[in-house]
């Protein structure tokens, strides 16, 4: 999906007109990357779908007003041709936020785009991911391709040799399960998460204190969730998706967070409000947990 700066929606400038990128606290990062969805397509509509749906919010979530520490959304991310390129472009994105003192905030797309900013970030220090989502992704390959979304989690693990918690896992392969015991990966899936309730510090206490928040949307549950490529029963809900999310950044500094997996279905507006609404949320973890002000 080609756009240009004129044509494509800035997050929330029905609120709040877009700053520069050096006065910006968040650079929202629009990546229509859809190469190797594995059932339902439609991933490279969502970044798009997302920020027309933020004009709708309202400047205030959770007490907070991220919009006045300042958005800059950047260019969409050209995803054509191999994907090494394109997470090169990814990456470059992301780098430019963080010169700027930024959080770089991404919009899938598929999942695949988490591996760019992962880079990115991990080059400027210690970093721990923690991940939102309806399925392990640590699959070498998958379809033959080592790239697929059902792969990022593994490329991130062994390629970028970065430390993982799992949460609202409910599809997992039997590899995938064997993987995930052998590397001790601390995990607490959907059926545990209804079973006990949400845990009261998530993270371990060597996990490190930067954390890059990757949430694909399929972790909630597929009746708040549908439009995505793969919608699952038995996942988050609103209130306990923020409330963990609060948690998890708690006493830690979060570098960066994606958004991915919105595939946009027509007349459908709440999914897209949802995947909008849950970005702003997000921004509210950052700014508790970073203390970001407004630049000058």
């Amino acid at each position: 999906m080609k756009q240009t700066l004129s044509e494509q929606a800035h997050f929330l400038d029905s609120e709040y007109p877009p700053v520069t990128p050096e006065r910006a606290a968040f650079h929202i990062i629009p990546v229509p990357l859809e190469q190797g969805v594995s059932w339902g397509g439609g991933t490279s509509a969502g970044p798009a779908a997302l920020l027309t749906a933020s004009r709708q919010l309202e400047a205030v979530e959770n007490g907070l007003a991220p919009g006045e520490s300042g958005f800059y959304t950047a260019p969409f991310v050209n995803c054509e041709g191999n994907i090494r390129d394109v997470l090169a472009r990814i990456s470059c994105a992301t780098e430019r936020a963080l010169d700027c003192g930024a959080c770089p905030v991404l919009l899938g797309g598929e999942h695949t785009v988490s591996l760019g900013a992962l880079g990115a970030l991990a080059r400027r220090g210690e970093l721990g991911i923690v991940q939102i989502d309806a399925h392990a992704d640590l699959r070498n390959e998958y379809e033959g391709n080592p790239f697929s979304h059902a792969c990022v989690m593994y490329r991130a693990v062994y390629d970028l040799g970065l430390p993982l918690v799992q949460f609202a896992v409910r599809e997992i392969s039997r590899e995938e399960s064997a993987l995930r015991e052998r590397l001790e990966i601390r995990h607490y899936d959907a059926a545990r998460l209804s079973r006990d309730g949400l845990p009261p510090r998530p993270l371990p206490a060597d996990f490190p204190r930067r954390i890059y928040i990757s949430f694909d949307l399929d972790g909630l549950d597929s009746s708040l969730m549908p439009a995505t490529g793969t919608p699952s029963p038995g996942g988050l809900f609103w209130h306990e998706a923020v409330e963990l999310l609060t948690r998890c950044a708690e006493g830690r500094e979060v570098a960066g967070f994606d958004v991915v997996e919105l595939a946009p279905l027509p007349g459908l507006r709440h999914a897209d409000f949802t995947a909008a609404k849950l970005t702003h949320a997000l921004m509210t973890v950052c700014l508790g947990e970073n203390s970001l002000g407004a630049k000058t």
